[in-house]
């Protein structure tokens, strides 16, 4: 572990009380979903470099959340249908939130679904109408959905299973073979490549692993009755949804889906969590999959996604209303990554070029990565503060990380995890980046890029390391 960074969390670390144990906790649950979807168009969605502007929806977006209470301590177990949303965005929900609940704000856990069809979210100022409009909605509407998830709150049970949908995740990282790999925006090699298409004269073999899990946290009503189910799938979006249509991915038709799955009645919340996703899609690489109508592929995922999450249920024996709940919150200091004085001179010299000739036999994105160099370069803070939490729910630890989190993260994470489930939320509480690990870090590839990867490469040991601390410290309170 890098203790350099353990004295400055300390200080700020949370600690829900605890119950003592000859008390019996009153558990309770809540859940509510509001709908965000934007009202007014266009609004430019996810694109690379270029403009990707949607004129209408395809689907609904919400914000979904799950409010709990054991009589001492009270938690929010959150989703909203984004791209990834930003602290500063998601506080002034929270403190919106807080102020009608009296639930903390450091006691709310909010995830991103990363849908690359959700409509965007910006704190700049002097942006379009639509998007002003639409960070409006998606403030009050995540505030709402937690207001009205604790009004909620009722006598409930928990569970806590997983199973496996592994025909549906892949590794996007792969080694390619001799003399296949293209420079990389900065025209150098990398010795992976990021979807490298599914040529099998060109694919070597996959650089990391997949978590095939879907892990579920099922709430029953007093009379046992189906409350909610939180998920969490390691899985990016799918895409092909329509084009210029905003959709929540398969994240919305999972949740629109469930409560056939479990039979939950009218007040039945379901919602999918991203789960540690960074390296993970779902291109099957090596072979070519028919062609699919537009969200033909969505379907097709979120059924299979619903009926794994049904065959966990049906692994739950019982739904225990005794669950004891706590929640740890750090902030953690990480440094900013900088690029060396050659490489800014490299990436000025890039950006000069006017000539749309040399332009074209520069690196794919060449230009693009240069500016991202420069801005790096230029930046004028040396770290950033970024916020993770560790939740106890009974037997179940749920684990936040506020980036795109490689996979190898969470399958380490559960692995050393002192709880017997484990469940890893990838874009909780912010959105920094990708987050590879440091062995990622040393093969390159685009998740390593200045531009993409904004933190020292250790950051993801760091974060791990105080996770684990804070889920030991968790298990002690028992």
């Amino acid at each position: 572990m890098n203790h350099h960074y353990l004295p400055l969390t300390l200080g700020i670390l949370f600690l829900t009380a605890t119950v003592h144990a000859a008390e019996t906790p009153v558990l309770r649950a809540g859940a509510a979903a509001t709908d965000i979807t934007p009202k007014e168009f266009p609004l430019n969605m996810p694109g690379g470099f270029s403009p990707n502007p949607a004129q209408s929806a395809h689907d609904p977006l919400h914000a979904s959340a799950l409010v709990l209470a054991d009589g001492t301590t009270s938690l929010v177990l959150a989703v909203v249908d984004s791209l990834g949303a930003g602290p500063e965005i998601l506080d002034e929900a929270k403190e919106i939130a807080a102020q009608r609940t009296g639930i903390p704000r450091e006691r709310m856990l909010v995830g991103s679904t990363h849908s690359h069809s959700a409509a965007p979210l910006s704190n700049r100022e002097n942006v379009p109408p639509p998007v002003a409009a639409y960070r409006k909605v998606f403030v009050e509407g995540l505030a709402d959905a937690i207001i009205r998830a604790h009004a909620a709150l009722q006598p409930a049970a928990l569970g806590a299973a997983a199973a496996p949908l592994s025909e549906e995740v892949f590794n996007r990282r792969w080694y390619l073979k001799p003399g296949k790999m293209p420079p990389n925006p900065y025209g150098r090699f990398d010795q992976v490549k990021m979807n490298p298409g599914t040529s099998p004269d060109v694919l070597d073999h996959p650089a990391g692993p997949t978590d095939p899990d879907i892990t579920i946290l099922s709430v029953q009503d007093a009379k046992r009755k189906p409350l909610a189910l939180f998920a969490n799938y390691s899985l990016h979006y799918v895409g092909g949804s329509p084009s210029a249509q905003i959709s929540a991915d398969y994240f919305g038709e999972f949740a629109r889906l469930m409560p056939s799955r479990v039979r939950g009645g009218d007040g039945f919340v379901a919602m999918m969590s991203n789960g540690t996703s960074g390296d993970i899609n779902n291109i099957p690489f090596g072979i070519s999959r028919p062609p699919r109508e537009p969200f033909e592929q969505i379907r097709i995922v979120a059924g299979k996604a619903a009926d794994t999450a049904w065959r966990a249920h049906q692994k739950i024996e019982k739904h225990r209303s005794d669950i004891r709940l706590g929640i740890l919150d750090r902030d953690i200091t990480l440094k900013f990554r900088r690029p060396t004085a050659e490489q800014v001179a490299e990436a000025r010299t890039v950006v000069a070029v006017k000539d749309p000739a040399a332009i074209e036999k520069l690196p794919r994105l060449a230009q693009n990565y240069a500016r991202n160099m420069i801005a790096a370069a230029e930046r004028t803070e040396e770290t950033i503060t970024v916020k993770i939490q560790a939740i106890r729910i009974g037997d179940l630890a749920v684990c936040g990380f506020p980036f795109e989190t490689f996979v190898e993260t969470g399958l380490d994470m559960k692995k050393r995890s002192p709880f017997p489930q484990t469940m890893v939320i990838g874009l909780a509480n912010g959105r920094h980046g990708y987050l590879p690990t440091p062995e990622q870090h040393a093969l390159g590839g685009y998740e390593t890029w200045l531009g993409t990867n904004f933190v020292q490469e250790d950051a993801s040991v760091i974060l791990t390391n105080n996770l684990l601390e804070m889920l030991a410290e968790l298990k002690k309170a028992e």
